[in-house]
């Protein structure tokens, strides 16, 4: 099993998702060391020990084709990224991909080139989309190299793990 690959809470019992497919991923975007970037990771590193026992809990940095096999794996996807749409520094965008296509132009600019948008849609074409996707944006100011995430940013941090738990059905 790969780092970042675990599941928590092994002391519950789920109903286990079909051979090769997890019922629920939260996947936290971002480079670690490029400010506010830094959000989906952090927001992950937050509720890895808080979800139930069947979800998984994943930090990647972004690259397109990792992330359609992760969303092809699964039926149940949230992913957290900073994005860049011109929105006050640390507003927070709920995006439910399944019921409407991902706007690029919404989010702006992906710090990861083909971005989080764009794999969403190419898992949608190639029939890998999980049955229920959300995508949650925080509004960014800097994605510069060695700095710190802002104030702002920290604080929808902490506004997301609040949300992802109350849709995972986990306490807060």
């Amino acid at each position: 099993m790969a780092m970042g690959d675990e599941v928590f809470g092994a002391e519950r019992v789920a109903v286990p998702a079909p051979q090769g497919v997890t019922s629920t991923v939260v996947i936290g975007i971002g480079h670690p060391d490029r400010g506010d970037d830094a959000v989906g990771r952090l927001v992950a590193m937050r509720l890895r020990s808080r979800v139930p026992g069947a979800v998984t809990v994943v930090e990647e940095d972004g690259e397109a084709t990792r992330l359609v096999d992760r969303l092809g794996g699964t039926s149940s996807a949230i992913l957290i990224d900073a994005s860049c749409s011109g929105a006050a520094v640390g507003t927070i965008h709920r995006f439910d991909a399944v019921n409407d296509p991902m706007p690029p132009g919404k989010l702006g600019m992906s710090t990861h080139g083909f971005g989080v948008a764009e794999a969403i849609e190419l898992a949608r074409i190639l029939g890998s989309l999980p049955q229920r996707c959300i995508v949650y944006a925080v509004e960014a100011r800097s994605f510069d190299l060695g700095r710190t995430v802002s104030p702002e940013v920290l604080a929808a941090a902490d506004d997301v793990v609040a949300r992802v738990l109350a849709e995972l059905g986990a306490r807060a």
